[in-house]
């Protein structure tokens, strides 16, 4: 999705500040994680200009035509340099409101776990399933019970992960969680936090400013 002035959503800034770099220095707000590594477009010029170096931080110009297919193309990237055991964070740039006690969550309890999970909130709105054919209209009221929202950072261990999207068609993954469910297991989910939006409308970038706004010290 593009956004007003046709920069594409992950460099519209936030407060003046990229997105996409917002979302990286919440990660790097963590003491805990060794390097954080950016996929982007092969061919971006925006993000040596936009975002520049970062310290720990690293673009792999590696990018594919979706989410997932990116996500594949970053764990090929970066297969010399980690450890089967090790655990892998993967973050959606366009969630540039993760704060640092709710990420130290997610390793706190995930750190014996093993295969991983992912952030998740639980499902608080009505849900309403939608009559097919002309003119929108309720058909029926579903369930909430045991309906969880995913979020991201996902987190699960380097082979696991690469073995998942081995296996898994990137065009019909939402996520991480939903390849390593394909192999039979089943991640955890750690709660969330409401405020861990994802920007995905214009109208979200105020909302988001407002959140990041709450937490800069007075």
């Amino acid at each position: 999705m593009r956004f007003g002035g046709g920069l594409p959503k992950q460099y519209v800034p936030l407060a003046g500040v990229p997105l996409l770099r917002r979302s990286i220095d919440a990660l790097n707000d963590s003491v805990v994680l060794e390097a954080v590594f950016v996929v982007v477009a092969p061919g971006d010029k925006l993000y040596a200009e936009l975002i520049g170096e970062v310290r720990g931080v690293e673009a792999l110009y590696c990018g594919g035509s979706s989410r997932a297919e990116s996500v594949k193309n970053g764990l090929a990237a970066i297969r010399r340099r980690v450890a089967a055991e090790d655990w892998v964070l993967v973050h959606d740039a366009a969630r540039p409101c993760v704060d640092v006690t709710t990420l130290n969550r997610l390793l706190h309890e995930l750190e014996d776990e093993p295969v991983g999970g992912l952030l998740a909130v639980p499902l608080a709105d009505a849900l309403k399933r939608a009559e097919s054919g002309a003119g929108l209209r309720a058909m029926s009221t579903e369930s909430r019970e045991g309906l969880w929202c995913a979020q991201t950072p996902q987190m699960f261990r380097y082979a696991i992960l690469q073995h998942a999207f081995r296996n898994a068609d990137c065009e019909k993954l939402t996520d991480e969680a939903q390849a390593v469910e394909a192999l039979g297991v089943k991640p955890r989910l750690v709660q969330g936090s409401p405020a861990n939006i994802k920007v995905t409308y214009p109208e979200d970038v105020a909302l988001a400013e407002a959140i990041l706004g709450q937490r800069q010290p007075r």
